[in-house]
This record gives structure tokens, sequence and C-alpha cells, in this order.
């Protein structure tokens, strides 16, 4: 067999200070959002945007990326935390006993949801452009800061896949376990950057970047494509269900797609 069992137990803080660590997993935000920027700058240079702008989409997208996950992941997984605590949602500690935690827990739904949000307002009081224009633009760095998130997922051993029932995949003994599971994390990591190199080669190779929307809608289908796909092979997060039957992941991603197909191949003039 040419892929065997891993056994994967990867240190998962880079150094630690009493109760206040700093992660691989941050390391990872960290990259996404420095690419993310690097690639923004190349994008504004060919189109024209002064650079200058860029520093307030930083922010705009730090701050709603966090927010929105954060939220996102108590609202569709955990409301009964939501609703009981409150502060701890938006904080990166523990009240009762204090404990730095980090933002452990973000779901990808509520950041794509809270992006939109912040991009509607970004371009209207900083790029003075249509937001599908920006929202066109920031798929490309994205999809590819979703590579990093999930390589994060997998040094923390989270999100894990079903077992394999074979000799193939990843032992995650963090979890106490001895038996092989799909590397879900790294399936979806590899599918993200398939939706990157395609979207790069659209960006950068044809004209449909001049229709407004078609690349936000591109990224939609091909991110939540992959999204719904992996999520067969992932452990529910919430709900049990028949192994071929819809999760929650699925059954949210299914509206995204069709958003995506509806930007896609709605009629427009070209920007």
């Amino acid at each position: 067999m040419i892929l065997l069992s891993i056994n994967w137990n990867p240190n998962i803080e880079i150094f630690s200070i009493g109760s206040f660590s700093i992660r691989y997993y941050s390391l990872m935000f960290v990259i996404a959002f420095l690419l993310g920027l690097q690639i923004m700058k190349k994008v504004y240079k060919n189109d024209n945007v002064p650079i200058e702008k860029l520093d307030s989409l930083f922010i705009y997208l730090v701050l709603s990326i966090l927010i929105g996950a954060r939220i996102g992941h108590f609202l569709f997984y955990d409301f009964e935390f939501l609703i009981e605590h409150p502060l701890e949602v938006l904080l990166p500690f523990k009240f009762d006993p204090f404990k730095f935690t980090g933002y452990q827990g973000l779901a990808s739904h509520g950041a794509a949801i809270a992006v939109i949000i912040s991009m509607f307002f970004y371009s209207k009081k900083v790029l003075q452009k249509p937001v599908l224009w920006i929202l066109d633009r920031i798929a490309l760095p994205s999809a590819i800061g979703g590579v990093f998130v999930r390589i994060g997922n997998l040094i923390n051993s989270e999100i894990i896949g079903k077992p394999t029932n074979s000799d193939y995949g990843f032992i995650f003994q963090q979890l106490g376990e001895d038996f092989p599971r799909h590397p879900t994390q790294l399936y979806e990591a590899f599918g993200y950057l398939i939706t990157f190199i395609v979207l790069w080669y659209v960006y950068w190779k044809t004209d449909k970047k001049e229709k407004l929307g078609y690349l936000f809608g591109f990224f939609m289908v091909l991110v939540w494509s992959v999204r719904f796909i992996v999520e067969f092979f992932k452990e529910a997060q919430i709900d049990q269900r028949a192994a071929w039957d819809l999760n929650t992941g699925q059954l949210l991603s299914i509206p995204m797609i069709i958003v995506g197909f509806y930007f896609m191949y709605r009629s427009t003039k070209k920007s």
C-alpha cells in the first residue's frame, strides 16, 4: 500500500508563558493574512488602485473574519453557549476559571457572511467602487488563506475525519486514539489550493474579471463545493446522521453555491 497510517501527534504550541501560549494555528492565520496582503498588493497595482487603500482593507478583513467566524461557530454549532456566555464569544479567554484560550471555534460560513458585509462598507467608504469589484478580487487571497487555516486545524487535531476502517489515514494521538481517520483537513486544504490556482488563472489570463461578480461567484461555487464534498468524510460536529445524509455544514453550503452560480451567469454589463 502506498499510503499507510501516520501517527499524528505534533506540538501545537510554539511557546507558552503560564496560561498564555502562541500556537501554530495562530501562526497559520498570520501567514494567511500576510500572504493575502501581498496578493492584493499585486492586484491593486494591476488594477491601478492606490496601494494606500490596502491598509483599510486589511483592518476590515481581519476584524470581519475573526468576529464573523467566531459568532458563526456558536450561532450554527453551539447556540446554547452563545446565549449563556455572550461575552466570552468575542474574547480570547474565559472567566471561570480565568484562562487564555485564543479564538478556538471558528466557522467559515460565519466568516464568509461577515466579509461580504464588511466589504460593502469598505467599497462605499474607502474604495469608491462597486462591492462586487472588491469581492471579485479578495476571492484570490481568501482561497489561499483557507489552505493555511486547514493546515492549522490539522496541527490542532480538530475538524477530524471519519475512521477509514483501513490502514490508511492519520492516527490522532492527541485525542487518545489508535485507529486511522481521513485527514479531511488536508482534503479541504488541497481543494482550496486548486480553487486558488483556477481563480488566479481566470483573473490573469482571461477577461472574466471585467464582468462584475463573476470571480466572486466562481469562488463561491468552488469553495463551497469543496466543503460540501469533504463533509461526507468529516466526523459530525453537532449532529449524528446516516453516512450519506447531509449535515449542518453541507446544508449551509448549498445556498452559498446557488448564490455563486447566480453571480456567474446573471445577465450584466462588463465593468
